[in-house]
């Protein structure tokens, strides 16, 4: 159940609900026409009519949207980073999904959750705000509250930042740049993806953090977000991530893509607050950024 207490400007007496929702809020009409329809919307704890209620400063709104998940709820492992009644980041292991599939319905982020949900007595469904690969390793938004969601979307986020560290072979030239290259589905693979002028515009910056010539260290910052869009890029430059056999990393060293989400920067949507949420890479990575510092 959703509950929200009302504040207006000084200079309102009162407001219609939906504009009321939709300025403080975020409310998408998708969401709006979710709220009316749902027979739950409540001010004061009265059911009304939300298309025609007004609504005043002190008063308090409630409506239940929650539509029943399919996801099941499993008792997992959770690496919570950060948490409110909005929102929270997961720091989320190399080698589990995080969403269910049709061939693969349990042990992903998403079943862990909402166990966790319930164990709270907490009725949310799954929001992630972005998704991570399999076995990418590092921090995952998830949102509580399908508003939530949409205000931290790319529509209504605008400075919503992904930061990763990753291993690659060999060394950048320049060391910082920024690669501005589409990425396409690279057919007849479902998977694959590649640089292609018909794709979709993506953009990574990159700086080298260290190197020793034949491995680097580098940091990456995501102004896009395209599948695979890091891992295509850097393959693109003839500098494939360690372990990363898809795109022609070499499998030596590491048996997952090198790649790790360590950085979210992002406003709150609800408390305006400037959030910074750091994790640092497992022990495989770990393990190979110390040899860099020894040669």
């Amino acid at each position: 159940m959703t509950r929200i207490e009302v504040t207006l400007a000084d200079a309102l007496t009162s407001m219609p609900v939906r504009a009321f929702l939709k300025a403080n809020q975020g409310i998408s009409n998708t969401i709006w026409k979710r709220i009316k329809n749902s027979g739950t919307f409540a001010i004061n704890g009265e059911i009304c009519n939300a298309a025609r209620s007004e609504v005043k400063t002190g008063d308090i709104i409630t409506y239940d949207i929650l539509r029943p998940s399919d996801i099941a709820a499993e008792d997992l492992p959770l690496d919570i980073r950060y948490e409110d009644e909005w929102l929270l980041v997961i720091n989320k292991p190399a080698g589990q999904l995080v969403h269910p599939t049709t061939q693969e319905s349990h042990g992903t982020v998403g079943n862990a959750l909402m166990h966790y949900f319930a164990a709270k007595s907490e009725a949310h469904a799954f929001h992630p705000v972005h998704r991570l690969d399999r076995d990418t390793s590092g921090l995952l938004l998830v949102a509580k509250e399908p508003q939530i969601q949409y205000l931290l979307s790319p529509k209504g986020c605008k400075n919503f930042k992904r930061e990763y560290q990753a291993i690659i072979e060999g060394k950048l030239t320049p060391a910082d740049g920024i690669v501005d290259a589409p990425i396409a589905r690279s057919l007849p693979s479902i998977i694959l993806r590649k640089v292609s002028p018909e794709g979709q515009d993506a953009r990574t910056h990159y700086r080298t953090v260290k190197t020793n010539g034949k491995l680097s260290l580098i940091e990456l910052e995501l102004e896009t977000g395209r599948t695979h869009q890091i891992r295509v890029h850097m393959a693109h430059l003839g500098h494939p991530l360690l372990g990363d056999d898809l795109y022609g990393g070499n499998m030596d060293l590491i048996q997952r893509q090198a790649l790790h989400a360590f950085r979210l920067s992002f406003r709150h949507p609800m408390t305006q607050k400037e959030l910074v949420i750091t994790t640092p890479p497992p022990a495989d990575f770990l393990q190979i950024t110390a040899s860099l510092d020894r040669q």
